[in-house]
Protein backbone atom coordinates (compact mmCIF):
# COMPACT_ATOMS: atom_id res chain seq x y z
CA UNK A 1 0.00 0.00 0.00
CA UNK A 2 1.35 3.50 -0.98
CA UNK A 3 0.59 5.82 1.70
CA UNK A 4 -0.08 9.42 -0.39
CA UNK A 5 1.97 12.47 1.63
CA UNK A 6 -0.11 15.47 1.91
CA UNK A 7 1.14 19.38 2.29
CA UNK A 8 0.82 21.64 4.78
CA UNK A 9 1.61 25.29 6.20
CA UNK A 10 4.09 26.77 8.92
CA UNK A 11 2.54 30.06 9.73
CA UNK A 12 3.24 32.21 12.68
CA UNK A 13 0.25 34.20 14.03
CA UNK A 14 0.95 37.82 15.92
CA UNK A 15 -1.15 40.53 17.86
CA UNK A 16 0.68 43.23 16.86
CA UNK A 17 3.84 45.15 14.87
CA UNK A 18 6.99 43.16 16.73
CA UNK A 19 4.13 41.71 19.30
CA UNK A 20 3.84 38.24 20.60
CA UNK A 21 4.15 35.37 18.37
CA UNK A 22 2.51 31.86 17.46
CA UNK A 23 4.51 29.71 15.62
CA UNK A 24 2.01 26.74 14.14
CA UNK A 25 1.42 24.49 11.23
CA UNK A 26 -1.83 22.89 9.81
CA UNK A 27 -2.79 20.93 6.49
CA UNK A 28 -5.87 23.73 5.79
CA UNK A 29 -4.44 27.35 6.88
CA UNK A 30 -7.81 28.90 6.23
CA UNK A 31 -9.58 26.94 8.65
CA UNK A 32 -6.89 27.05 11.35
CA UNK A 33 -6.79 30.93 11.04
CA UNK A 34 -10.14 31.55 11.14
CA UNK A 35 -10.00 29.53 14.35
CA UNK A 36 -7.59 31.13 16.16
CA UNK A 37 -9.27 34.72 14.73
CA UNK A 38 -12.38 33.52 16.58
CA UNK A 39 -10.44 32.11 19.94
CA UNK A 40 -11.27 28.60 19.12
CA UNK A 41 -7.56 27.72 17.70
CA UNK A 42 -5.26 27.39 20.40
CA UNK A 43 -4.90 28.89 23.95
CA UNK A 44 -1.96 30.39 23.81
CA UNK A 45 -3.77 32.53 20.80
CA UNK A 46 -6.44 32.95 22.49
CA UNK A 47 -4.85 33.91 26.04
CA UNK A 48 -2.74 36.46 24.25
CA UNK A 49 -4.75 38.02 21.79
CA UNK A 50 -3.05 36.28 18.64
CA UNK A 51 -5.55 37.30 15.49
CA UNK A 52 -3.02 38.50 12.95
CA UNK A 53 -1.83 35.77 10.51
CA UNK A 54 1.66 37.79 9.36
CA UNK A 55 3.46 35.03 7.65
CA UNK A 56 2.56 31.56 6.58
CA UNK A 57 4.54 29.15 3.85
CA UNK A 58 3.27 26.09 1.98
CA UNK A 59 5.27 22.74 2.02
CA UNK A 60 4.80 19.87 -0.16
CA UNK A 61 5.12 17.34 2.72
CA UNK A 62 3.58 18.22 5.96
CA UNK A 63 6.28 15.95 7.85
CA UNK A 64 8.63 18.59 6.50
CA UNK A 65 6.22 21.35 7.53
CA UNK A 66 6.70 19.88 11.14
CA UNK A 67 10.20 19.78 10.92
CA UNK A 68 10.51 23.39 9.53
CA UNK A 69 8.04 24.61 12.08
CA UNK A 70 9.88 23.19 15.26
CA UNK A 71 13.52 24.55 13.60
CA UNK A 72 11.40 28.21 13.76
CA UNK A 73 10.25 27.95 17.57
CA UNK A 74 13.99 27.34 18.68
CA UNK A 75 14.63 30.56 16.31
CA UNK A 76 15.81 33.69 17.96
CA UNK A 77 12.94 36.42 18.28
CA UNK A 78 15.03 38.78 15.97
CA UNK A 79 15.26 35.87 13.23
CA UNK A 80 11.76 35.75 13.10
CA UNK A 81 11.01 38.94 12.82
CA UNK A 82 13.11 39.21 9.97
CA UNK A 83 11.30 36.49 8.40
CA UNK A 84 8.11 38.07 8.52
CA UNK A 85 9.41 41.70 7.52
CA UNK A 86 10.89 40.04 4.05
CA UNK A 87 7.36 39.41 2.72
CA UNK A 88 5.23 41.59 5.09
CA UNK A 89 7.33 44.88 6.85
CA UNK A 90 3.95 46.16 8.18
CA UNK A 91 3.19 42.91 10.03
CA UNK A 92 -0.12 43.16 8.28
CA UNK A 93 -2.89 40.74 8.79
CA UNK A 94 -2.58 38.62 5.68
CA UNK A 95 -5.52 36.49 6.24
CA UNK A 96 -8.19 38.41 4.50
CA UNK A 97 -6.21 37.13 1.13
CA UNK A 98 -7.13 33.36 1.94
CA UNK A 99 -10.30 33.84 1.56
Amino acid sequence: MVSETKGGWVYIMADRYRGTMYVGVTAYLAERVQQHQSGSGSDFCTKYGLDRLVWAEQGADVSDCIAHEKRIKRWRREWKFELIERGNPDWSDLSGSLL
